[in-house]
């Protein structure tokens, strides 16, 4: 049966049987995952059953047409959250960007968020080094101006800058980015 056959059975009755056949399906696509991200095995595959889990609760909520994409996003988001809880990081700019792309009609959230990211990713690259790291520690690691000022040997003029004129160029990094992927 596709996985779409699955679905609509498990849709239909709410037999778990269904998603079990599913879920049986991705194990070693989500071990995968999750090994990139974790990099440790026993972590892993504990990431993997809290992704189980994720799904059974998840899936009742809504119908989901692409599950491999579906479940694919759902691995990596749960990795993401693992290694920022463990590194102590927020996202905050990050999901902002996220939640306006999400307010454009007749996107595939999952597919735009993963796409985003990347160019997320690759603007941050392109910034100078200065307001790369400053950025990063405002936004990420939650760092203070002053705290950015006194590990850095920035002034707080400096940092504010570099804040400033990092988020706008980001801004305009990624816009540049959807804008090349639209036409494509």
């Amino acid at each position: 049966m596709t996985d779409q056959e699955l679905l609509a059975r498990y849709y239909e009755d709410r037999n778990n049987e269904w998603l079990g056949y599913l879920l049986q399906r991705y194990t070693l696509l989500l071990l995968g995952v999750c090994m990139k991200y974790i990099r440790e095995e026993e972590e892993a595959r504990d990431c993997v059953q809290q992704i189980f889990v994720k799904v059974i609760q998840e899936l009742g909520k809504y119908p989901v047409e692409y599950f491999k994409s579906w479940i694919y996003t759902i691995a990596r988001n749960h990795c993401l959250m693992k290694l920022r809880d463990r590194h102590g990081r927020q996202t905050e700019l990050s999901e902002s960007l996220l939640a306006a792309w999400d307010d454009e009609p007749g996107k595939n959230p999952h597919l735009e968020k993963e796409r985003l990211l990347q160019w997320m990713d690759q603007s941050l690259d392109e910034l100078g080094k200065e307001q790369k790291q400053c950025v990063i520690l405002f936004y990420l690691e939650k760092k203070s101006y002053q705290e950015i000022a006194s590990g850095t040997g920035f002034s707080l003029m400096q940092v504010k800058s570099y804040i400033q004129n990092g988020k706008r160029n980001l801004k305009l990094s990624i816009e540049k980015k959807a804008r090349e992927g639209a036409q494509k």
